[in-house]
Parts: C-alpha cells; structure tokens; sequence
C-alpha cells in the first residue's frame, strides 16, 4: 500500500527511510533537474531497491514537492538565525544567493514545473503564501499589505535567480547592482 503522506514518525528522524529518498532526491534533483533523474536513481543514492521509492512516495512530482519544502525549511531556518542577529543585508543577501546557488539546477525545474504541472503550481503558491505570511509577522505593526510583500519578494527571487544562472554576467553586468537592488527590496521588511 502506498503511503500518499508521511508519518510523522518516519519524516523525524534523519535516517529514516522517507528521508534518506528526500535528501537522495534532493541531490538528483540539484545536479539533473526534474526531467534529468527517475525514481530508481533516486532511490539507489538513497541505498534502496527502486521499489522502496514506492512504499512512500507516489511519484517523482511528490518527492520534488517533498525536496521544495526542506529547501523551504532550509532557507528559512538560515535566515531566522540572521534576522535574530540583525545581521546586515549585505550578510543576508548573500545567504540567499548562495542557497539559490546550491540548488540552481533544482529552482529551474521548479520554475518550469510551475508553469507544467498544476500540483506544483498550487504548492508553490502555498509556499509563497507562508513565506509572506511569516514576513508580515515578523514586521508587526509596520506590516506592508500581503500584496506589497508578494511584490517584493517576486523581484527579490527573480533577481536572485537571474544572479545564480548568471543572466546578469551574460550581460556584462557586475552582480554588485542587482546584489544591491535586493538588500534594498530586502529593506523593506525590516522597519
């Protein structure tokens, strides 16, 4: 029988089945993209017999959603502990481009699979959702209305995407303005 969501017992523990698939699919998917990898390559990095994947994933598209939600997770938890610092936006940008270069190959897939595939669209939304969510919390009374924030923070993404996939050197253009262009969209959200 196939598991359509995890215990809550197998997702805790790091050496757990579901989360060696997890962070085996996290490798694929940073060095092949979605198109690039399979379930049973998945799985053997994980140290499984393909049929393993099966037992707790229904298909690659859930365990790339899995992968998008600890990326998530990751980047959060990497920017709370500089937020609760009040490290500076020099710091924090480079935080976030250097997580969106570390799964650059990942991010491309999830762009285009968000264009192809209604169930990542909707969990990129969700995403997104929670991410503006925990922004507006963390400005309190100086909140910028959920529109504002979501507008921020596509250009924040965008330009950090272009920075990693090195639109901008293909330009010519020195990573330092668009570098500093998202310090100060980043700005924003911290009154």
């Amino acid at each position: 029988m196939r598991k359509s969501s995890l215990s809550r017992e197998a997702a805790v523990g790091a050496d757990s089945t579901p989360a060696r698939l997890i962070a085996a699919a996290s490798e694929e998917f940073r060095r092949r993209g979605f198109s690039g990898t399979d379930t049973n390559r998945i799985a053997r990095r994980a140290g499984f017999a393909p049929q393993t994947f099966y037992r707790w994933f229904r298909d690659k598209t859930q365990i790339f959603l899995a992968v998008y939600r600890a990326w998530e997770e990751e980047e959060r938890v990497v920017l709370a502990k500089l937020l609760s610092v009040n490290a500076p936006s020099s710091q924090i940008v480079g935080a976030i481009l250097k997580h969106h270069r570390t799964y650059r190959i990942f991010r491309r897939s999830l762009r285009q699979l968000t264009l192809e595939d209604p169930a990542v669209r909707k969990a990129r939304a969700e995403s997104r959702t929670r991410q503006i969510e925990r922004i507006r919390e963390s400005m309190g009374a100086a909140a910028l209305d959920f529109s504002e924030v979501a507008t921020i923070l596509f250009q924040i993404e965008r330009l950090c995407d272009g920075i990693a996939d090195d639109e901008f050197a293909d330009l010519g253009v020195d990573q330092r303005v668009p570098r500093a262009a998202i310090a100060n969209l980043q700005g924003r959200f911290r009154r």
